[in-house]
Parts: structure tokens; C-alpha cells; sequence
């Protein structure tokens, strides 16, 4: 009988598998994106001169206050999330008939200010609210309803000459100013 030599037993080398794994990391860590969308999507106005002087007449300032405990104060009185609404579209389309609100649309200006210590649902609510006011008499001044002036396309060309021609007619002047410390108006 012949013996068979032992066989050395051959071995794989994967020092370079380190590597490769190194560099496959490396690719997806760079080409792979983190989506964090937070936040509320709004249009910042553009930056204007700090050295232009723009006089405000106070009654074209339909004032909304929020405290930390979510009570509403709209032009000095208390009232009910469901009622601001209604007042906004008052004093946006006053046009100068009642001397303590708005001259016209295009001067009157909502002016909503909360506290740090409202809550973000209240704040929301609020402005939805505020917006809902503004969408509703455009909608008003084209003769359609709110559902139809929310399905207006700015790409489509007929549909941008009807949203200009409300936006020139009632522009949204909203101003959120910065809030105040906790428990003020």
C-alpha cells in the first residue's frame, strides 16, 4: 500500500475582503440620501431695507393673539377658534365701511402673534384658519367655490390669470410675528 502524502490544506486569502467591504460601505454612505422633511413648507418674504420707513394706519391690522394656554385674542376681544374665520373675512372685505376695520383688501394686513408656550396644534389650527379666511373671499371674488379655487393650477395658464387676478385683489398680507415668553399675550 502506498501512503498518500498529507496535503497541506490550502487557504483562501481574504486580506483584501476587508478592503472591498471598506469601500462598499464607503459607496452607499455616499451616495445614499437621508430624507428629514420637518417643518411647515412657508414662503419667506423677501428681505427689505431696514432703512424704509412703512406707515401702517392701525385699523388695516386685524390683530390675532395666542397665549400659552391656547386662548384667543382678536382685536382686544376672547373668542372661539370657530369664530376667527369669519371675523377675518369681515375685515378683509370692510373696504373702508365700518371706520375700526380695514380700508381695503390690499391694505389690510392679519397680524398673528402666539406665545412660546402655545401649543403646535393651536398654532396650526389658527393659521389654517386665517389662510381658510383669505382662500374663501378669493374664491368669493371669481365666482367659484373654495374647492375649485384650491384646485387651481398656476401652471395652466388660464387658471394662473384667475389666481392673480384674486391674489391682486385680496393679497395675502400675513404677518406672524415673533412670539412672546411664556404666559403673556
Amino acid at each position: 500500500m502506498i501512503k498518500k502524502k498529507d496535503r497541506a490544506v490550502t487557504e483562501v486569502n481574504s486580506s483584501s475582503m476587508a478592503d472591498i467591504a471598506f469601500l462598499l460601505l464607503i459607496f452607499f454612505l455616499v451616495t445614499t440620501t437621508i430624507v428629514n422633511e420637518r417643518g411647515l413648507p412657508i414662503t419667506l418674504p423677501q428681505k427689505v431695507d431696514e432703512n424704509v420707513e412703512v406707515d401702517i394706519i392701525d385699523r388695516n391690522v386685524f390683530k390675532v393673539l395666542v397665549n400659552s394656554q391656547d386662548d384667543l385674542l382678536v382685536e382686544g376681544e376672547r373668542m372661539e377658534l370657530s369664530q376667527i374665520k369669519d371675523e377675518a373675512i369681515r375685515f378683509l372685505t370692510n373696504n373702508g365701511k365700518n371706520p375700526k376695520m380695514s380700508d381695503s383688501p390690499q391694505d389690510a394686513i392679519v397680524s398673528y402673534k402666539t406665545d412660546r408656550g402655545t401649543s403646535y396644534e393651536t398654532y396650526i389650527r389658527v393659521l389654517d384658519e386665517l389662510k381658510a379666511a383669505y382662500h374663501t373671499v378669493r374664491a368669493e371674488h371669481l365666482g367659484i367655490t373654495v374647492e375649485d379655487y384650491l384646485k387651481l393650477n398656476s401652471e395652466d395658464r388660464k387658471d394662473n390669470m384667475l389666481l392673480s387676478k384674486a391674489q391682486d385683489a385680496y393679497p395675502m398680507q400675513l404677518s406672524e410675528a415673533e412670539p412672546t415668553n411664556v404666559g403673556t399675550y
